[in-house]
């Protein structure tokens, strides 16, 4: 079974940053940046960060604050990102993924850094990080948001704004809804399936 390590990564320049990450058994396809959600490094992160690499994906998480500031965000990626170049992966071959709070956060990075691809599980605007709206206009990198309606999640109107703002960017983009879902799919599995399923297409089709 795929394990995650731990790993303090300090850079020539001072920059330094705990990193948990998992590689694939047999060829690596390409590097995902995995940026966690309001509780930090769960059990949910690792087992995220572990299916990605049993799907090729050398897939890495930053130790970010848990109530980042965008500098918060693209330091860390940044410094992801360099440790994924020294491990081998190709710049095209760079992606990032998120979902809650790290969801918006690779929002974030996908509207400030070019990479291969970015997908946003759920997440929308809160503490320091700007309006979902806002960052989704200045996309510079394909990016794929799923979002569900359920409890605290986005309202469809809110959705169908992101979408347009999205479109409006100049990027490839696709925004997706599932009615009665949350960010983590837990009350509809058939979504759950569907969703990481594309996540996987995403990567597929834009990191190669």
């Amino acid at each position: 079974m795929t394990q995650t390590h731990t790993q303090h990564y300090k850079r020539e320049d001072g920059r330094a940053i705990e990193l948990t990450f998992a590689e694939p058994e047999n060829a690596v396809r390409g590097g995902l940046v995995v940026l966690h959600e309001a509780d930090g490094i769960s059990d949910g992160v690792r087992l995220l960060i572990t299916s990605l690499a049993e799907e090729g994906w050398l897939a890495v998480a930053p130790h970010m604050p848990l109530e980042p500031k965008q500098d918060d965000v693209l330091a860390a990626t940044d410094i992801t990102l360099a440790w994924l170049v020294e491990h081998g992966v190709q710049a095209d071959l760079l992606g990032v993924v998120g979902f809650d709070l790290g969801g918006l956060a690779a929002l974030v990075v996908a509207s400030n850094r070019k990479l291969g691809a970015a997908v946003s599980v759920g997440g929308q605007s809160q503490g320091e990080l700007p309006a979902l709206v806002e960052i989704a206009g200045k996309l510079t990198s394909p990016w794929l948001g799923i979002y569900g309606d359920a409890g605290d999640e986005l309202a469809a109107a809110d959705v169908e704004k992101l979408r347009d703002a999205a479109a409006m960017s100049g990027v490839v983009t696709n925004v997706v809804r599932y009615p009665g879902a949350n960010h983590r799919f837990d009350a509809d599995p058939d979504a759950a399936v569907e969703a990481w399923q594309r996540t996987l297409n995403w990567f597929d089709a834009h990191l190669r």
